[in-house]
């Protein structure tokens, strides 16, 4: 089987559309809080229709003294009974009440004055560093709101708690999607990788949603709304807003240019990181090699020149970005040259107020801004998309499955028999070659043969985490390609030759495979496996955790806590893979002697070299080049004179010649 996909670095729009719709299915569990949260921020944005005129009253009332009253009338009719109170009052009581609203503002939505840097937002983030893994952070944990005050506060808080809820089932269903993967399916492709679309790809899914839900909706209505103000309160210069609208083609514009550049450098630079995370799991699992080799300061060279290209990765996406804010940042200036310079031509020809000169330049950066987000939604989500991209591709790869009408597996009576099976691996390697064998209830079958001859590729055919090109391996006479996985696997236990233990404690370890194990089927196990005497001398016995990868035992104990495991599963069949490889001979003995009093009610199957374990097996199949060339008991094969299995033996007892 292949490797996981790792993708071209360029893909086009129309794929770009299907990747983000697909996105945004994950949100129909949410769908309710999506509608709150657009509903929140319509109203955090809804104040900054009235936050302008404060100032003007300010300007023109206060400061220039023009009587309320006479002015009234040129005021637009939803903000006439706002200012009726105002009428009759001098400068300073005008003064006095705008400053108790404006507190009132700041109390529920953080909100004084009329520019942006006075209108309070309420955010936060994480503090991260300068390329794609860190800052997706803040995407995995994103709270906003375009209010501030208790309005504000409310918003974020609601956001936070939707954006984790998004991720966490987003990242789930990919776990869980991992898991379901078939067991090769990383055999060519470093974990790191995956580890990396697990933790930093799958936060793509927040901005994305966010932007293409919220942001639309929002920046339409926001847009239209402030438009109607402006022409209700400047009838006399209609064009002040529709050259604020300008700022609308000139963002898609700057999103036609650099849509696909930005989409191209936002995947090179997950790569880079994903390759740089890699180096770190690669390092980690292996620092003892590289110790005893003396190549630290050759691992600590590569790992600087990967960090550093994930590091230059990012800066060049933050380029990207920077230069699509500059192209569409000098036709924007123009445009409000343009809206200063006629606003200013007004206020001295008498048709505007100097208040309206402020009232009309903060609703001309609303509208900008509403034209802005509107324009660059289209770029603002393609750095985005890389990461969806990686995700799918991932979520995509093909899955074990049942076949139509499967049914469970019984409890295994009688034992297995593979017939004339054949597997060949993705590039055409032949691994199997028409082997056919049975492996009964009560005995011990022992595979043997050199390196690469096939043992672990034949008996991972039986719990079927590989299907056999061709040939048939039945269970009790039923073909396990026609039987549920769940069940088939129930049925099966499997000890491989690297041990994998958990970071937690021994118990919860041995009850992996069998959560409901009573404490005496545990210790029973684990005295069949000979590891009870030294977990009763740990600190915390059987409670002890082992850290990561059950870095606090030996390689013996390792394993034999590894056997234990598959005898508390109680499955019908055990296969084990090299299971005394890490013994001594004392505690080799004892395993041997557990096997066989497991294969009273079992299939055991063992994959060994050492003849220690060989000589006691009921049966021995030695393979050679995916075949089976030999088969027979210990005495009937080392009786054959220059037969394949006398000769492995004696290069075990007298070595080569």
């Amino acid at each position: 089987m292949s490797s996981l996909p790792l993708g071209g670095r360029r893909f086009g729009e129309r794929e770009t559309l299907r990747l983000f719709a697909r996105a945004l299915r994950y949100v129909a569990p949410l769908r309710w809080r999506f509608a709150a949260k657009l509903g929140l921020t319509l109203v955090s944005l809804a104040p900054r229709l009235l936050l302008p005129w404060p100032v003007k009253l300010i300007i023109d009332h206060v400061i220039n003294r023009d009587p309320v009253a006479e002015a009234l009338a040129g005021y637009p009719p939803f903000v006439r009974p706002l200012l009726a109170p105002l009428v009759g009052m001098d400068p300073l009581e005008i003064l006095l009440w705008l400053l108790g609203a404006q507190g009132l503002l700041v109390l529920a939505i953080g909100a004084l004055g009329s520019t942006a840097a006075e209108v309070d937002r309420t955010e936060a983030s994480l503090s991260s560093g300068r390329d794609t893994a860190t800052t997706t952070e803040n995407e995995a944990n994103y709270g906003h709101s375009f209010a501030g005050g208790l309005l504000g506060l409310f918003e974020f808080r609601f956001t936070l708690r939707l954006t984790q809820a998004l991720n966490h089932l987003y990242r789930s269903r990919v776990f869980e999607r991992i898991q379901s993967l078939p067991m090769r399916a990383f055999d060519d492709e470093r974990i790191g990788d995956a580890v990396y679309r697990l933790m930093y790809d799958t936060p793509s899914i927040t901005n994305v949603c966010y932007r293409l839900l919220v942001t639309p909706v929002a920046a339409v209505l926001g847009l239209l709304v402030t438009v109607w103000v402006v022409r209700g309160a400047v009838t006399t210069s209609p064009g002040v807003a529709w050259a604020a609208l300008g700022f609308l083609p000139l963002a898609l514009l700057t999103t036609l240019i650099f849509g696909t550049r930005v989409r191209a450098q936002s995947l090179g630079s997950r790569e880079a990181g994903a390759i740089t995370t890699t180096g770190i799991e690669e390092g980690f699992a292996n620092i003892l090699a590289v110790q005893s080799l003396g190549s630290e300061a050759h691992e600590h060279r590569r790992f600087a020149r990967e960090s550093w290209a994930s590091f230059g990765a990012f800066r060049r996406f933050v380029l990207t970005i920077i230069l699509a804010i500059a192209f569409g940042a000098v036709p924007a200036l123009a445009l409000t040259a343009y809206a200063f310079l006629r606003v200013t031509d007004l206020v001295i020809a008498g048709v505007l107020t100097s208040g309206d000169f402020a009232l009309v330049f903060t609703y001309y950066f609303q509208i900008a801004g509403y034209a802005i987000a509107l324009g660059s939604l289209w770029i603002q989500v393609q750095g985005s998309a890389a990461g969806l991209r990686r995700v799918f591709e991932l979520m995509d790869w093909p899955s074990e499955r049942d076949a139509p009408g499967a049914r469970d597996l019984p409890p295994v009576r009688h034992g297995v028999r593979v017939e004339d099976a054949h597997f060949r691996y993705a590039d055409g390697t032949p691994a199997l070659r028409g082997v056919s064998f049975e492996a009964c209830v009560g005995e011990v079958t022992a595979l043997v043969g050199p390196v690469g001859s096939g043992k672990t590729t034949l008996v991972s055919l039986l719990p079927r985490f590989l299907s056999p090109s061709a040939g048939r391996v039945r269970i009790d006479g039923i073909d396990v390609e026609s039987v549920t996985l769940a069940s088939l696997r129930a049925r099966t236990a499997f000890v491989f030759q690297e041990t994998a233990l958990f970071d937690a404690s021994i118990e919860e370890n041995l009850r992996l495979g069998r959560p409901d194990a009573s404490d005496e089927e545990i210790r029973r196990a684990a005295r069949s496996a000979g590891a009870d005497d030294f977990v009763r001398a740990l600190p915390d016995g059987y409670r002890t955790r082992l850290g990561r990868a059950g870095g606090k035992l030996s390689g013996g104990q390792k394993q034999r806590l590894a056997i234990a495991r598959a005898l508390v599963r109680d499955a019908g069949i055990l296969i084990l893979d090299e299971p005394t490889s890490a013994l001594d001979p004392e505690s080799e003995a004892r395993i041997i002697a557990a096997l066989h009093e497991a294969a009273r009610t079992r299939v055991v199957i063992v994959i060994a070299h050492r003849l220690s374990s060989i000589r006691a097996a009921d049966a021995i199949l030695f393979l050679e080049h995916g075949r089976i060339v030999e088969r027979g008991s210990h005495p009937q094969l080392m009786s054959r004179p220059g037969g394949a299995y006398r000769r492995f033996v004696e290069l075990q007892t007298r070595g080569p010649v």
